[in-house]
């Protein structure tokens, strides 16, 4: 028996993928399925700011990459924005500043499509959020979960876009978030009477530690597959 904590690689299906943007880039990434049965759902991970060290390897994406496929029947795509290096490779092109990154989503959204993957849901961690605020509502999603959302470059109107339109918006703001946190979360996502939101008491914006990392796939979870909770502390 396996504790799970740290990087401990649960069973999955991996896939080392590629995905071509409408723009004509490559840009590089992951694919994890449940080994076992078809997946339930399926997570499209969006990184926080390249400019500030964000990649598809941002650790609370690879952890969910590592145990949900097996903990929770859930899909997982993470990829690189243009222009961003990880061990799995380099995308081409440059940062786009939130705005060009609609096409890196719409690659992955077609592959999502092409695969025929289950109830796609957006998760996007701090300046992912921004790029499934701003795209995210041209694209067949049954929504999306905000992780630790700056809101530094959604417009109001573009967050009050999100109001009304049936898709689902998960808001986790940690309790001592570095730019926004849970009552100044309350007024700016009051513009999306529907949103859930929903604040951690003693988590900061980057999740750092096992606690905080199990604390962000928790309430992830509890927005995508409730039914999956509590999540499992060992394997088998």
């Amino acid at each position: 028996m396996t504790e799970i904590r740290g990087g401990v690689e649960l069973p999955a299906l991996r896939e080392e993928i590629e995905l071509r943007t409408a723009d004509g880039l490559t840009l590089v990434g992951e694919l994890a399925l449940p080994e076992q049965r078809p997946p339930v759902a399926t997570l499209v991970c969006l990184h926080p700011l390249p400019t500030h060290g964000g990649f598809m390897d941002s650790h609370i994406l690879r952890k969910a990459s590592l145990r949900l496929p097996a903990l929770a029947d859930i899909a997982v795509l993470r990829f690189n924005f243009r222009g961003v290096e990880s061990p799995r490779g380099r995308s081409e092109g440059s940062f786009g500043e939130g705005h060009e990154e609609r096409h890196d989503l719409a690659a992955a959204m077609d592959l999502v499509a092409e695969r025929g993957l289950p109830h796609p849901w957006l998760l996007g961690w701090s300046f992912g959020t921004e790029v499934a605020l701003k795209h995210g509502l041209a694209h067949a999603v049954d929504g999306a979960v905000l992780l630790s959302p700056p809101l530094h470059r959604t417009s109001d109107a573009e967050l009050q876009a999100w109001a009304g339109n049936g898709k689902r918006l998960g808001v986790v703001v940690p309790e001592l978030d570095d730019y926004l946190r849970p009552a100044e979360a309350a007024e700016r996502f009051a513009l999306v009477p529907e949103a859930q939101l929903t604040g951690v008491d003693g988590a900061k914006h980057l999740w750092v530690g096992e606690t905080q990392t199990r604390q962000a796939l928790t309430e992830i979870l509890r927005i995508v597959r409730p039914e999956a909770l509590p999540l499992a502390t060992t394997w088998p």
